[in-house]
Order: C-alpha cells, then sequence, then structure tokens
C-alpha cells in the first residue's frame, strides 16, 4: 500500500505533540436517573487505568466529548486529578497507557484516515512526563521514501523495571527506495529494539524478520520467543499457520516450538514465559476439544506439563501481574468467571477483598506497583459496573479511587441469572436472563439478543446495554449459541458463519423458550444485536418470519460475500476467506440476499468510519428491504467506528431503539 494513503491519518497522530497541552474540555454531564440512556449511554468513566512503579498515582482516561479522552493522573488517595493530555477522537484516539518510571508514561495514539474507497488505521505509541510535556514519538521515524506505509507503531513487550524510562519494543522497519544514498534504510521486517524513552536513544535488540508478527520476553529484557507468520506459496498472502520459535537460555539460536493454526486452533499458542521456571505457558487444545494451559520447557528438553484445564469450558487466559507481568494464575468462564490462582498468597487476598466487598464478587488486579506490595483492583458484578481501590497490602488499608460508571449511581440495576434452555435437537443452550428490577418475570416485552464475534460469548457480568433495556422494562435472554468461543472445539463448530444453520437456530430457540416459559409476551418479543449479533437479528428473522415483532441491528453483517470483498485487498483476505467459507452457505446464510423473508421492521445503526464491518453492509441491507416494500431505517454516524464510542451517538441509538421497539410492539 502507497505510503500517501495513510499521511492523513499519520499527520494526525503526530498532531498530539504540538497538542499535549490543549485546554480540557468537560464530558457530556450525566443525567439523573430519570434520563436512563444518557445514563447508560455515557461512555465508561475510565477507559484504562494504571498503577506508577512506586504505586503512589494512577493514570487513567476519562471520556470527553465525541470519541475524545482525557489523560488524567492522581495520587492515590488524593481528590484533585491532574490533567495531562488531551485528544480529540478525530484525528486521534487513545487507546492504553502505561508508566515507564513515576513521572512519564507510554501510550498507544491511533486514528482513521478516511481517504477514498478505503479506511485505514495507523497506530504510534509515544512517551511523556506526568504533566504533558517532553511529548516523544518512539519507533522507526516515517520519510517519504519509504517503499511501503507503516500502519502499525509497535507495542511494548518488556517495560523492563530497574530501567528507568527504557521499554523493550517490537517495531516494524520499512525499507526506503533512496538510490545511491548510504543512509537510506534496507531493513524490513518486526523486530525489537530498546529505547530510551526520553533520548530516544535506541538499541537494536533482534534483526528485524520479514515476517515476524511476534515477540515475547521473560520480563527480565530477554527476548525468547519469535512468531512467523507462514505466507501461502507464490501469492503473499497470510496464511492461518504462525510457527513459533525459542531460545535457550543465554543462547541466540532459534530453536523451532510448534505451529498454531488459527483456523483449526489446532497446535500450541505461546502467552508467556517464565523466566524462573525456564519455560512457556501455552494455550493448546486438547483432545476432548477444550483449550488448557501447558507449560513448555525452554531448556532443549521439550518437557511439557499440564497446569490447569477444565472439562465444561476452555482455559482462555492467564492472570498477570505487575510491569513485569508476573504469572499469578489461569482464568475461565462456566456461569461466571473464575481465577485459578497459582500464587497461594494472592489467592488469600483475592479472597479476602471478596469477603470485604461482598456485592462486587468480580475480584481483578489490574495493576501492581513494582515491588507488588500495593495492588490496583476492580471490584464488579452484574449489577455493578465496578469500583476502582489501591490496597496497600503492608498496612491492609483499600483506598477508593473511582468509580467506572458514576452516572448509575442511585440507579436500580438489573441481576444476571445464568439459565439454559433444550435447543430443537435437545442440546442444552446456556444463557444469561436479565429481568427488569421488580418484575415478577410474566408476561413481558423480551429481547434476545445475541453476542458479537462470532468467536465470543457472553458472561456473567455488568453489561450496559441489557441493563438499559432491563430498565425501561424489558426482559433480555443473551443466549451462548453454538458458535460461541469458550466452550470447547464441538461447540464452537466451524464458526457462527459457516455454521449459521446451528447458530440461528439456537438463537431461535431463545425466544421460544422466552416465550414457553411464560416469561416474554409472545406478541412483545424482539431481537436485538451488534455486529455478528446484528447478522444473527437479521438472518433468525429469515429463519422464522413470525418469532420476532421488532429487529435492531448494529453495524451488522448483511452478506457475506461482501465481507469477503472488503478484505479484498489486503495480505490476510486468504485467512478471511477461509474463515467465511465458500460454498451455498455464502448466500444461503446472507440475510441481505433474502430481505424479502423478513416480516418485521428493522432498525439499523452503523458508523460511516467502521474498519471491522463496513457501512455498506447495512445501506446494502436497508436498500433490499426497502425493494422488498418492508419497513426499515438506517441511522448511520459521522467519524464512528464498529464500537459507536461515543457517549451522544450511544444515546441517541438507546433512544432510538427504545421508541422503535415501543411502537413495534405497541408497548405504552
Amino acid at each position: 500500500m502507497n505510503v500517501q494513503l495513510i499521511a492523513t491519518a499519520i499527520a494526525g497522530l503526530l498532531m498530539l505533540a504540538a497538542n499535549s497541552q490543549a485546554t480540557p474540555q468537560a464530558a457530556p454531564v450525566a443525567a439523573s436517573a430519570v434520563d436512563p440512556a444518557v445514563a447508560f449511554g455515557a461512555r465508561e468513566n475510565v477507559e484504562f487505568i494504571s498503577l506508577s512503579p512506586d504505586g503512589t498515582r494512577v493514570a487513567y482516561a476519562i471520556p470527553r466529548e465525541g470519541q475524545g479522552s482525557r489523560l488524567m493522573t492522581v495520587d492515590v488517595g488524593a481528590t484533585t486529578p491532574r490533567h495531562v493530555i488531551s485528544v480529540d477522537g478525530r484525528r486521534q484516539r487513545l487507546s492504553g497507557c502505561n508508566w515507564v518510571s513515576n513521572s512519564r508514561l507510554v501510550c498507544t495514539v491511533y486514528g482513521v484516515s478516511d481517504n477514498p474507497g478505503v479506511l485505514v488505521s495507523a497506530s504510534r505509541l509515544i512517551a511523556l512526563d506526568m504533566d504533558g510535556s517532553n511529548v516523544k514519538v518512539l519507533g522507526e521515524r516515517d520519510s517519504m521514501d519509504q517503499v511501503g506505509a507503516r500502519l502499525w507503531g509497535g507495542s511494548v513487550i518488556d517495560w523492563l523495571p530497574g530501567q528507568e524510562n527504557q521499554v523493550l519494543m517490537s517495531q516494524v522497519f520499512v525499507p526506503e527506495s533512496r538510490a545511491g544514498s548510504l543512509l537510506a534504510r534496507d531493513e524490513e521486517g518486526v523486530g525489537v529494539v530498546q529505547v530510551d524513552t526520553v533520548s530516544l536513544r535506541t538499541r537494536r535488540v533482534e534483526a528485524p524478520h520479514r515476517s515476524a508478527i511476534r515477540y515475547l520476553s521473560d520480563g527480565q529484557g530477554r527476548v525468547r520467543i519469535m512468531g512467523i507468520r507462514q505466507i501461502r506459496g507464490e501469492t503473499g498472502q497470510d496464511s492461518n499457520l504462525t510457527t513459533h520459535f525459542y531460545r535457550r537460555a543465554g543462547s541466540s539460536e532459534w530453536v523451532r516450538l510448534g505451529d498454531y493454526n488459527s483456523l483449526s486452533r489446532e497446535g500450541a499458542w505461546p502467552m508467556a514465559v517464565d523466566s524462573g521456571r525456564d519455560a512457556v505457558y501455552v494455550l493448546e487444545q486438547q483432545p476432548n476439544g477444550m483449550d488448557a494451559i501447558i507449560r513448555i520447557a525452554l531448556d532443549g528438553s521439550d518437557r511439557r506439563e499440564p497446569v490447569i484445564a477444565n472439562r465444561q469450558a476452555d482455559i482462555d487466559g492467564l492472570l498477570r501481574i505487575g510491569r513485569r507481568a508476573r504469572v499469578i494464575g489461569a482464568t475461565y468462564s462456566t456461569e461466571r468467571r473464575e481465577a485459578v490462582y497459582f500464587d497461594a498468597e494472592l489467592q488469600r487476598v483475592a479472597q479476602q477483598l471478596g469477603r470485604a466487598l461482598p456485592n462486587a464478587p468480580l475480584i481483578a488486579f489490574v495493576g501492581a506497583s513494582d515491588d507488588e506490595r500495593k495492588l490496583l483492583v476492580k471490584a464488579s458484578s452484574d449489577n455493578d459496573p465496578g469500583t476502582y481501590y489501591v490496597l496497600n497490602r503492608d498496612t491492609r488499608q483499600l483506598v477508593q479511587v473511582m468509580r467506572a460508571r458514576p452516572e448509575l449511581d442511585g440507579v436500580a440495576l438489573a441481576q444476571v441469572r445464568p439459565i439454559s434452555y433444550r435447543a430443537a435437537d435437545g442440546t442444552m443452550i446456556p444463557g444469561y436472563l436479565t429481568l427488569p428490577p421488580g418484575s415478577n418475570g410474566r408476561g413481558l416485552p423480551a429481547i434476545v439478543m445475541p453476542h458479537g464475534g462470532p468467536s465470543a460469548r457472553d458472561e456473567w457480568q455488568f453489561d450496559w446495554w441489557a441493563q438499559f433495556f432491563a430498565n425501561r422494562g424489558f426482559a433480555v435472554l443473551q443466549p451462548n449459541f453454538r458458535g460461541s468461543a469458550g466452550y470447547g472445539d464441538d461447540w464452537f463448530q466451524i464458526n457462527g458463519f459457516q455454521s449459521w444453520r446451528t447458530a440461528i437456530g439456537d438463537v431461535n430457540d431463545a425466544g421460544r423458550w422466552l416465550v414457553s416459559e411464560g416469561i416474554a409476551d409472545p406478541a412483545k418479543l424482539a431481537i436485538v444485536g451488534w455486529s455478528y449479533g446484528g447478522y444473527a437479528a437479521l438472518q433468525s428473522n429469515v429463519v422464522d418470519s413470525g418469532l420476532y415483532r421488532a429487529v435492531i441491528a448494529v453495524a451488522p453483517v448483511t452478506d457475506l460475500q461482501e465481507l469477503k470483498n472488503e478484505w479484498a485487498g489486503w495480505s490476510n483476505r486468504a485467512n478471511v476467506r477461509d474463515f467465511i467459507g465458500s460454498g451455498p452457505h455464502v448466500a444461503q446464510g446472507s440475510p441481505a440476499r433474502h430481505a424479502g423473508q423478513i416480516r418485521a421492521p428493522v432498525l439499523l445503526f452503523h458508523g460511516e468510519m467502521d474498519r471491522n464491518v463496513g457501512v455498506r453492509q447495512s445501506r446494502l441491507m436497508r436498500d433490499q428491504l426497502r425493494d422488498a416494500g418492508r419497513t426499515v431505517e438506517l441511522v448511520e454516524f459521522d467519524d464512528l467506528d464498529h464500537y459507536l464510542d461515543d457517549s451522544a451517538a450511544r444515546v441517541q441509538m438507546l433512544r432510538r431503539s427504545d421508541a422503535f421497539l415501543r411502537q413495534a410492539l405497541g408497548i405504552r
């Protein structure tokens, strides 16, 4: 891709340095509980949060107007925060910051370019002092002579505790085409460098490899794992296969660890290196189809040791703590999210916090001082969006830092109940039922809300979208239909697109269960979904046009072939093709091609800058429904992407959704 194609996006990212002292603007004013669309639609008050190495202050981002953010810091126990920088959300956005010393931060900034015919996102790493000054862009410099666009600005793979203001980062090297110049760059690929974030002095740690996609450090400044994306023959396209290599301690030679296939999920995926054990934790599918954590020795013996598995659910992540990202446990979700701690002392701390905060049983360690004596904790539940605390393990003092969603303080929030229902073939499908606060749960207007993904699942946790509808009097059922992730390979099927008949069948059986149980009034049953969930909402009506009386789809896929076409100009196009598949199911499973079978009125929402699912998908659905004489409305949001991460836009979406459902379902 030509470097000129993203010039606008890169320029916007770099303008942050010039505008780092911009005057902060106020976020939208929170409304009282009498305006639920504003209360629930407001972006979360803590977009990300980080504890300083000495544990004395936190850095966090709060929303401002649009998609903008303000980066703030506050001393633990203090009430007056300090402004660091503001980003406007149009030219640039923040996606995370962490401390590189007690007074300096490293942040990821990204933007989306709206060049005609293609949406391109680009990111950069910046470093800045906690007062917003001394902004530096990390990584290789861009030039007009480079032969391609550097879309990805790199990532920190080791925060190098003990080496103040230093980071180990992976970065893209792009060659230049200045003929005859001894200064022209000729290296290409992803490598690793150590960077002084103040002076920008850089030391090469790993030479760039043209096919490298990832590196893992051991938390001690040593790169031990490299992932190489395999290429498809002569086409130069990415394949689904990643080969990982490792280094023995003290060696510079790369030794093959194994392959991982992202389509079939076969093989081992390295997640973290344990320097003390000289081993790597990998996620690996077991013979029963469930993902488990295995530890593989990095001493050349390839000794394998099972760490944790569960018969009901995939182990889906490691628990890590602090800037060293020390592995302290693993996590999985059955009816609720479970944490299994390898560190007995931290397990006791988590249990003590659970007893001290009984109404917020979801305890997560989201940060730690370098000595791990001060911990940044989030406590939440199904009907509690969460509160952040700093725990001093020496004094046993727990200091509240901030609430995740203060707009909802005092608002009655609904409890979420794990349920299961029987599908047409007898399979029991798990899901979560949210009833309006104070409701008897009988004869209600109801919503089936399939999740996005499709490689995802719903969990027992706070969900602002489901809670809004419960607040407005709707029962909400979120099914983890077959095609959902987290329940093993057999449950995942091929995926929710290739196995759409099974997935959509389970979604429709969720609606039938609500009616059969007397929870839903059959004349007041709707379906609402986002992304793949929007696809499922539309396709469910193609399959059974009489079940639902209203459809809301946010950023939906509506034509599977068009989804493949959206990635035609990118190196991963063959992977997208393989994931969606080819054959009769592409046409049969595309709701835009069967718009005439949909009887219920449809409301669509889509961001014009959606890189995940192009806005053309919703426009196509609208046009096809209109041509079929159906009732449809499409609401487009300028400058917004797949997530509509804008409080005003979300408020508008909630208000219009509520009004639409009440009219379509005959609710006063």
